[in-house]
């Protein structure tokens, strides 16, 4: 579980975030939602330590991230999984290359055990025998498939996703959506997805919090969404056409 007490960040005296307080769940897709310019993305970068809040504190299993010493934060962050917006591959390493990447850094694995656990995320996320292949012939899905293998390569506690669909097609977007849901699931991760989607929202919103003008104006689940009677949000909602249909069917 990730908790944020009554945190707040500014920058040159202009307020982004006032005075939030959320708990990420574990085992449980988490996701951060707002306009551009909401402060999601830069709630995002406190949580993670890029950015180091005003106010307030953040906890990673009842321990106090914002009170570490460099050196106990560093050990934290070898629990992150990190699924960037481009997919942030390196272009001149092969599949196997990128997703051993963390592997050569942080841990004293041997060649053979490094492939093991390569070849076991691979296979995860449906890229069996692909380890060869260089990034320039992946397709958009394939690469973020790539870096959702490296980001679980480690086995993490903590996966962040920072707009995970951006520059997908809608079908891949779904099985993208699908797999960071199957796969926080299946190791019990504590997953925050910041997103603009609502199509993820829906399908696998399991926890959802939106942020509007830096403050949080609404947390609660998918389902729970289509029956919110939250002003700013549902202006945030309606702008989406399959929201604004599910939402006749649900009066119906």
């Amino acid at each position: 579980m990730i908790e944020v007490r009554n945190i707040s960040k500014s920058f040159d005296g202009d307020p982004v975030l006032r005075d939030i307080s959320i708990s990420f769940e574990q085992g449980k897709t988490n996701l951060i939602i707002g306009k551009s310019g909401s402060g999601k993305t830069v709630l995002l970068k406190c949580i993670i330590g890029l950015h180091e809040v005003d106010n307030g504190e953040i906890f990673y299993s009842g321990e106090s991230f914002t009170a570490m010493n460099v050196k106990a934060k560093k050990e934290i962050r070898q629990k992150f999984g990190m699924l960037f917006q481009g997919a942030a591959l390196f272009d001149s390493l092969s599949v196997e290359e990128n997703v051993r990447f963390k592997l050569d850094m942080f841990t004293r694995m041997n060649r053979l055990e490094k492939k093991k656990r390569v070849d076991f995320c691979l296979e995860r996320v449906n890229l069996g025998n692909k380890n060869s292949l260089y990034p320039a012939e992946l397709s958009g899905g394939m690469k973020k498939r790539v870096a959702i293998a490296r980001a679980i390569v480690l086995n993490p506690r903590y996966l962040f996703c920072d707009e995970p669909n951006s520059g997908l097609d809608p079908q891949t977007a779904i099985l993208i959506d699908q797999l960071i849901k199957d796969i926080t699931e299946e190791f019990n991760m504590t997953t925050i997805v910041n997103t603009h989607d609502i199509n993820s929202v829906m399908e696998i919103g399991e926890k959802v919090v939106f942020i509007d003008n830096g403050q949080k104006w609404w947390e609660g689940t998918n389902m729970e969404i289509l029956k919110t009677e939250n002003q700013e949000l549902n202006d945030f909602l309606f702008a989406n056409k399959m929201v604004r249909r599910l939402k006749e069917i649900d009066d119906i």
